[in-house]
């Protein structure tokens, strides 16, 4: 055999031999593709997620915290190119070092009490419970002019749990229909009326946000109100529609109530909490407090989008069954009412008019 030939043959072999390579390659490299894109899919999640905490938590101005998160942004893009590139353990060791790092940072953030609040969140509501008896310090009862514009009124009032008739929901939407503020309003023997509100505290200035209300942005925060104060300030101020359900329980449940709203709001004075857009919100708590008093209660994504709540409720049996679910919610409607009524002495008799009372459970 010629030396051309022997050549020739070692070439092909070459040729041969890469091309066995090459698809050996290929095939191994497909789970690797996949895994490097689950990995960029997973760090771009966490990434994004450092990025708002930073900017909600981050201390100063919008200078600070726009460097900040730009600095997050551009390390965390740096570590996913070099993912993107094979650089494994570059890439996966450099962002979870990184990102350990923000989640002790962020685990380091408390809840606090003392901040400049905004002055219709500037007071907590405690309760001291002797007997029956139930004394409320700092309970709301401002006379709103415009949203900005009011006379502030924090006073002490004190109720007898035997005296207690009625719980209600009064829910007030703002925007869709599927977002409202859920109030709860106990009514006592003689026409009095004390509403619990579960509250973001608001700093001097500082403006609700839901994107917010994910990253520790506002502590949570019980008000006793007037019902003169808080509803009036929603639908006549604030242009709220409101509307209101008279609620079927026993006696016993809506004392255990009216006792776990004091509790907590107590609580939260000893240990502050952040409220949370999700977890921790003035419908979730509500549920929590119930399912602790009546036993388990089902969970629903309606819990969740509080604005259909009523429909849970009738669900449960919580409503009055005499009427449908739309008749409620016509009959409830206590938006003109309210507005009618104003600054009136009966205000909470005059929004109630044409509401059919409801007996309690045995």
């Amino acid at each position: 055999m010629s030396r051309i030939t022997r050549r020739r043959m070692t070439a092909a072999h070459r040729r041969e031999s890469e091309q066995v390579v090459g698809m050996s390659g290929a095939g191994a490299g497909f789970p690797g593709l996949a895994a490097t894109r689950l990995g960029l899919f997973v760090m771009i999640l966490l990434a994004t997620w450092g990025c708002i905490a930073l900017w909600y938590q981050v201390p100063g101005g919008r200078a600070l915290k726009s460097a900040s998160a730009a600095l997050w942004t551009a390390l965390s893009a740096a570590l996913m190119v070099a993912l993107w590139q094979q650089r494994f353990a570059t890439a996966v060791l450099g962002f979870a070092a990184a990102f350990g790092v923000l989640l002790i940072w962020w685990r380091s953030l408390t809840p606090c009490n003392n901040r400049l609040w905004a002055h219709d969140v500037a007071e907590m509501t405690t309760g001291a419970v002797s007997g029956d008896r139930v004394t409320l310090q700092n309970v709301r009862n401002f006379d709103w002019h415009t949203n900005t514009d009011y006379t502030q009124r924090w006073e002490t009032r004190s109720y007898d749990v035997q005296y207690l008739r009625s719980v209600d929901l009064i829910l007030s939407y703002w925007s869709s229909r599927a977002i409202a503020h859920v109030l709860i309003s106990f009514g006592f023997e003689g026409g009095d009326h004390v509403v619990f509100s579960v509250e973001i505290r608001r700093r001097k200035g500082q403006e609700f946000s839901e994107v917010g209300g994910f990253f520790k942005e506002f502590e949570l925060s019980i008000i006793a109100a007037d019902e003169r104060d808080v509803i009036r300030v929603r639908t006549n101020v604030r242009g709220e529609d409101d509307y209101l359900y008279r609620i079927r329980l026993p006696i016993s449940a809506m004392r255990s109530l009216f006792l776990a709203y004091v509790n907590q709001a107590n609580s939260l004075v000893e240990a502050p909490r952040f409220y949370n857009t999700i977890k921790v919100n003035c419908t979730t708590l509500v549920y929590h407090m119930m399912s602790h008093i009546l036993g388990h209660l089902p969970w629903d994504y309606r819990l969740l989008l509080s604005g259909y709540l009523p429909a849970y409720l009738y669900r449960v049996g919580g409503l009055d069954a005499r009427y449908t679910l739309e008749e409620l919610r016509a009959i409830g409607r206590i938006t003109e009412p309210a507005k009618k009524s104003d600054r009136s002495a009966t205000f909470s008799a005059d929004i109630r008019r044409g509401v059919p009372e409801i007996e309690p459970l045995e």
